[in-house]
Parts: structure tokens; C-alpha cells; sequence
């Protein structure tokens, strides 16, 4: 006798399978079970979130992937853990990530630069991410010191060794993935320095530019540095002129979102002056929500709105107001809001906006 679609013993069907679907009512009693066991999780503040996170896993029950499908989510989602842990001791500490290449000498002009570099923006309260490699990464982590350094070191098919200024510090974190090092790049950061270097530093760059230039990370101060004379960075600029700009396919104030500078105190202060007054950002809808470390007069809201009257298309920004989505895990002294209409196309006028706001 066959198995007709709607019998209680077709596949598909019967307790064995609402077992295996998960039937409502029972997985609400197991799920408040399991919430009971992990005890404070109820009362944590996140707990919608980790709610979330936990029914993502168990969806993998629900429906299994190829095994090394699994072992990469587990192992980036593991790593994620590891460097939020590492990093949330230090969450209140801007930070720099600086790139370059591992080939660089000692004895090379750039080696110095990153070095005097590194030592002089952790003078001014920065901690310096690196690769935690040689070369570039090397100087950085030297200039800085280890106390105020870390490194997000990668898993090659070479062995790459962390450079002997973060060596065996707990601020050294290994990744086997490049996504998940490279979100931590750019999440923990306040600001990127960019010496010269091979694919993984214009990977680096490009990201980080394809990030800020369509809103999905919030405006920062992007530094080219190199040593006086140097031609590498603007030879690279002649090609985003030449061959992306001159065939549309970026727009010409895409350009302000980075700086070539070619000495330390140049790309010092085009980091300390982009948080003159500007403190961070986050995208709505319908625009941007700027947080600055003082009210704006009457008279320089007058001046940004007949300013940038083509980037919020006729509307006008405001402040203050009272943001609908509230800053978190930020200082108590940031002053004021603004709110900036925008259709989030164009971030190199939004950046020229902020520009405007730190000379005022």
C-alpha cells in the first residue's frame, strides 16, 4: 500500500515531523525553558538580540548546512566574540588602524614616517590597530608601543609571525578569515592611515571608501601617507581621475573622502581637526544624525543650509531636536544634534558638510 500526500504515515507528516518542524506551542515551552536556564539573560537589556542570535543557531538545526558551511560560521562568529571581548575594554578609546605593506624595510623612508606617526597620534590619546605583521604594521606598533596597540594578525598558508611590538600581548588576536578581521578594521576605528603598499593595503582603502561613499559606515578620516617626494599616492590618485572619475563612474567630491598628506604632523591634524566639532554619525531614512561637541549658532546653520541646499534637496537641517534613535555608548559632554536630509548618494558632500562644520 502507498503513501497518499495527506496520510497521517506519508513523509512529511505525523508527530515524528511536526517534531522535526517544530511544533509552536512546545518550542515557546522549550525556548522559555532554556531562557530559565541561562538565568539573568531574561533581564539583560539585549535580550531581544540574543534571543535573535540563539534562534539563528537553532535554525541550523531546522535546517543543516554542508559541514564546512558550519565550521565557517562557527569560526567567524567565534572569532567575532573574541575580538569584541578584547576590544570592549577599550570601546571608549579612539583608535587608528593603519595599513601598509609587510615589505617594507626599516631603513625605508615610509618605515620611519609610519613609526613617527604612530607615535605621535598615540600622544594624542589614539590607539593604532595593525595587521600585526612586519614592515608598515611593524613601524606602527613600534612608534605606538604595545600598550597602546593591537594587532589583528591573519592565518596564512605562509606563516606570518606578529611583529615583537605586540608579540604575546593580550591585544593580539588571530583571525583565520579575512572578512571577519577586516570588519574589525573598520568598526573599532576612528580613523585610517594608509602607507604605501601591495593588494592588501588598496583592499583596505577600497573597502573602506566603498563603505563610507554609500552610507554604510559612518564619515572618518581616511589619511594617504607618504614620504616627502614620494609619488606612490599620486600616481593612484591619477587613476581614479583618469580612468573612474573622467568615465563617471565616481563623482568628483568622492575625492574629499580621503587626504594624501606626506608628513606626520600633516596627517595628525587632518585627523584631530575632522573631530574638532563633529563627534560621530548615524544614517536615517530619511538622512543623517550628527553629534557635535557644541551647539551651532543661528548664523552657521543659516550658512550650511544656503551651503548644501543641493545635498538636502531644497529641505533644511535642524537643531535642535530630539533624535528619534538615541546615541549609545558615547560621552555625556557631546552638546548638540543636527539633522541633515539626505538621500544618502552623496557622501563626499555630506564629508565636505562636515568639513565646513570644523572650521566654523
Amino acid at each position: 500500500m502507498g503513501y497518499t500526500p495527506n496520510s497521517p504515515q506519508a513523509p512529511g507528516h505525523g508527530p515524528s515531523a511536526r517534531r522535526r518542524r517544530g511544533d509552536p506551542a512546545e518550542a515557546a515551552r522549550q525556548w522559555e525553558e532554556l531562557m530559565t536556564r541561562l538565568g539573568d539573560l531574561r533581564t539583560n537589556h539585549n535580550d531581544d538580540l540574543l534571543r535573535g542570535l540563539l534562534t539563528t543557531v537553532c535554525n541550523f538545526f531546522e535546517k543543516p548546512a554542508e559541514r564546512r558551511d558550519l565550521k565557517m560560521a562557527h569560526l567567524a562568529l567565534k572569532e567575532s566574540r573574541q575580538a569584541l571581548e578584547v576590544f570592549s575594554r577599550y570601546r571608549h578609546v579612539p583608535k587608528v588602524s593603519v595599513f601598509g605593506s609587510a615589505r617594507t624595510d626599516p631603513d625605508n623612508a615610509d618605515y620611519q614616517l609610519a613609526k613617527d606617526f604612530a607615535r605621535n597620534i598615540a600622544a594624542h590619546g589614539y590607539m593604532v590597530i595593525t595587521g600585526a605583521g612586519g614592515g608598515i604594521m611593524e613601524a606602527a606598533n613600534a612608534g605606538a608601543g604595545t600598550d597602546m596597540s593591537f594587532g589583528l594578525n591573519i592565518d596564512l598558508p605562509f606563516e606570518q609571525e606578529s611583529n615583537p611590538y605586540i608579540a604575546g600581548d593580550p591585544k593580539l588576536m588571530q583571525f583565520r578569515f579575512f572578512f571577519t578581521r577586516k570588519l574589525y578594521f573598520m568598526k573599532e576605528t576612528s580613523a585610517l592611515a594608509l602607507f604605501p603598499g601591495g593588494f592588501g593595503t588598496l583592499d583596505e582603502g577600497f573597502e573602506a571608501l566603498t563603505l563610507i561613499q554609500t552610507g554604510k559606515s559612518t564619515p572618518m578620516p581616511i589619511v594617504l601617507m607618504e614620504h616627502e617626494g614620494g609619488s606612490y599616492w599620486k600616481e593612484w590618485c591619477d587613476y581614479l581621475n583618469d580612468h573612474l572619475l573622467a568615465r563617471g563612474m565616481i563623482r568628483h567630491d568622492d575625492l574629499d573622502l580621503f587626504r594624501v598628506c606626506h608628513t606626520v604632523e600633516e596627517g595628525v591634524d587632518e585627523i584631530q581637526q575632522f573631530f574638532r566639532v563633529f563627534h560621530s554619525a548615524v544614517r536615517t531614512r530619511d538622512g543623517v544624525i550628527i553629534w557635535l561637541w557644541r551647539a551651532l549658532e543661528p548664523e552657521e546653520v543659516a550658512l550650511l543650509n544656503e551651503t548644501f541646499s543641493d545635498l538636502m534637496g531644497g529641505k533644511k537641517l535642524r537643531q535642535p531636536f530630539s533624535p528619534a534613535k538615541q546615541m549609545s555608548d558615547t560621552e555625556m559632554d557631546v552638546m548638540s544634534f543636527i539633522e541633515v536630509p539626505m538621500d544618502h548618494r552623496h557622501q563626499g558632500r555630506l564629508r565636505q558638510l562636515i568639513n565646513v562644520i570644523n572650521k566654523l
